[in-house]
């Protein structure tokens, strides 16, 4: 039986040193890509493979040993202000995630703000570069900051949570929205709901390309017709560059709208973000269950007086530091070939504000009263 081919023996083709031949197969940036390419076509030629139980043995070694300093990993957020994002509750639990799983692995998690002044993408690209920092999360970027991340991507392993930015495709962890409305969906028509509102602001909807009003649609096509509603999507009057910085007062700018669209289609249960629609509830005198029923789709915490769907927005996180570790291992830095998407399913809640339905009552009588 032939023996295994070792780093040795690629070496010894190659005419350098066995050090050399690890960095290549390792991707190590320390290496020209010309070398790094033509070593890694050499062992692939010679057949080499990698020996896992040397592999784990070497993690598992290096897991023992106290590192002198602790590798950083770099949060790069690139929102309106250095901490807009963390009035965001999502964005505040996908970092409190990342930063908790980081910390389980070794890492230490570091936030970078694209908007520092006087601070261009490659400034700072070349700041983590020097400061030894090769595995990046990319996270709350506003889509109003630009559709595209310019790094030396070379350097680093990158992963990015959410859509934005769409360029470079980088491997993205973020919440299944899809499934998110379809389950809820699928939980109000199972508590006895025939007609199903839905209700959802256009921009967050299109910062999730679209995969709310996606999964309503989907969900629809189960329904007789005549209870198949259209989703009433807001601000209906407003610009776009107010989508990702909307308040209670342009929310209930949308009321006469949202009464008319109730007015025409009466739905028994409506689903939504609550900081969308509670306003408008109120200012229309409608109570919740008793004029209509209603599901949060960002359910925050689930003490059972409201029905809707938790999104694990710290699994998001955690997952995101977890992908970012592997790459780190294998010494995958650029941008992949092929860019995944992992997504993170909701947990559903039931809830008094959605009860298990005998007769619901027509909301709009109530208005018009």
């Amino acid at each position: 039986m032939k023996d295994r081919v070792t780093l040795s023996d690629v070496a010894d083709r190659a005419g350098v040193h066995v050090t050399t031949v690890s960095l290549a197969l390792r991707n190590s940036p320390r290496l020209p890509e010309s070398t790094r390419s033509r070593l890694q076509a050499l062992a692939k030629e010679m057949g080499y493979r990698p020996d896992p139980f040397l592999g784990a043995l070497v993690a598992y070694r290096g897991g023992m040993m106290p590192r002198r300093n602790v590798p950083t990993l770099a949060y790069v957020t690139n929102w309106n202000s250095r901490w807009g994002w963390k009035e965001v509750p999502a964005h505040r639990k996908f970092f409190a995630g990342a930063e908790s799983k980081a910390n389980e692995l070794g890492y230490k998690l570091e936030h970078f703000w694209l908007h520092e002044p006087g601070l261009s993408q490659k400034r700072m690209s070349k700041i983590l570069y020097s400061r030894g920092i090769h595995g990046l999360i990319i996270a709350s970027h506003s889509r109003e900051m630009g559709d595209e991340l310019q790094f030396e991507w070379e350097h680093f392993s990158a992963v990015k949570i959410d859509y934005f930015p769409h360029q470079p495709p980088l491997h993205n962890v973020t919440n299944n929205q899809t499934n998110v409305i379809r389950l809820a969906m699928r939980k109000v028509r199972a508590a006895g709901y025939r007609r199903i509102g839905f209700v959802v602001h256009r921009g967050w909807d299109h910062a999730v390309d679209h995969n709310w009003t996606a999964g309503y649609c989907g969900e629809l096509e189960h329904l007789p017709r005549g209870d198949r509603l259209p989703p009433h999507l807001f601000p209906t009057l407003h610009p776009m560059k107010r989508w990702f910085n909307e308040t209670n007062a342009s929310v209930l700018a949308d009321v006469e709208p949202f009464e008319k669209w109730l007015r025409r289609y009466r739905p028994e249960v409506i689903v939504a973000k609550g900081d969308y629609v509670l306003p408008l509830f109120r200012k229309l005198g409608l109570q919740i269950p008793r004029d209509v029923a209603f599901v949060n789709l960002f359910l925050e915490d689930p003490d059972g007086s409201v029905a809707g769907v938790h999104q694990n927005h710290d699994v998001v996180g955690s997952i995101a530091v977890e992908i970012l570790a592997g790459q780190l291992q294998h010494k995958k830095f650029g941008i992949p070939p092929v860019a995944t998407t992992t997504f993170v399913e909701g947990t559903w809640f039931d809830g008094a504000s959605c009860p298990i339905r005998a007769v619901c009552p027509d909301p709009m009588a109530i208005v018009a009263s």
